[in-house]
């Protein structure tokens, strides 16, 4: 049985597999797209044997899972795909409705922090279908990720404050901040060693591919949307997608402060797989 991987619809991943299209590697593996809400919820009941998921969907189920070493995709800085639209500055938002995405818990508990600990205040937060336009008819601010986010700043209102949350985050902590991690499901990854090596050597390999050829990326990409590929180059520069020692650090401090606001049970170990 091929390997089940989960692969997230956004453009921020394109990078990541753009290298196993090319090598056809996709050939020895079942890829399963979805959001990060879906490949959570699809590892967890056994239906993924590993997948990128929200970082704070491995602190809530840490017991099954062990980590893919070496891949992330994190940001040291601006993200430039989890935005906060706001029709007043920030810090004018306590108390005031706030419309979060109902695509990723790890961005919704991001936000939660940064207003709770970097601003201290605590707005009136909804969840809502991603589209910034309906969000804003009920909300004063509304927080968007992944291509929405991307799409919406592209054309945004320039009456709007825009707030890169990764910014936000680096501003507040002085860490990078990991938003999606590689989980593998413990007990298939103690059955199947060769095969997570593997997967993991070709998608790193992927990733230095990309790199490498980043406006061909770019202009792959480009032609499923509608800005250029100027757009996505900056974009893709921006990202990172390994798992080092300060992305390590940075994802810790993120799950002591989700702990302190109770929106997480424990602060989890980091289990990284040695390979």
């Amino acid at each position: 049985m091929r390997p089940r991987v989960g692969h997230i619809q956004f453009i921020n991943c394109f990078p990541l597999f753009y290298g196993l299209i090319e090598k056809k590697f996709l050939l020895d593996i079942d890829l399963i797209k979805g959001n990060p809400t879906d490949l959570n919820r699809m590892l967890y009941k056994n239906l993924l044997d590993l997948a990128p998921i929200p970082s704070i969907a491995y602190a809530r189920n840490y017991q099954d899972y062990i980590l893919m070493p070496d891949i992330s995709v994190s940001a040291d800085g601006n993200v430039k795909s989890i935005y906060l639209f706001s029709k007043v500055p920030i810090d004018q938002l306590d108390r005031r409705k706030v419309a979060l995405t109902n695509i990723s818990a790890t961005s919704v508990a991001l936000l939660r922090i940064i207003m709770a600990r970097g601003y201290n205040i605590v707005p009136d937060y909804f969840t809502s279908a991603p589209e910034l336009g309906a969000m804003l008819l009920e909300a004063d601010a509304a927080l968007l990720i992944g291509d929405d986010a991307l799409r919406a700043k592209y054309h945004h209102d320039s009456h709007l404050y825009v707030y890169d949350l990764g910014q936000e985050w680096k501003k507040m902590t002085g860490k990078p901040m990991v938003f999606a991690v590689w989980a593998i499901r413990e007990d298939y990854a103690e059955k199947h060693r060769q095969d997570i090596i593997k997967i993991r050597d070709t998608f790193t390999d992927s990733i230095r591919l990309s790199l490498e050829q980043i406006e061909t990326v770019a202009a792959k990409a480009a032609e499923w949307e509608d800005f250029p590929p100027e757009y996505l180059v900056d974009y893709f520069r921006t990202l990172r997608f390994d798992f080092d020692h300060s992305k390590q650090e940075g994802l810790m401090e993120y799950y002591r402060e989700a702990y302190n606001l109770g929106l997480v049970d424990s602060v989890p170990p980091l289990k990284i797989m040695d390979i």
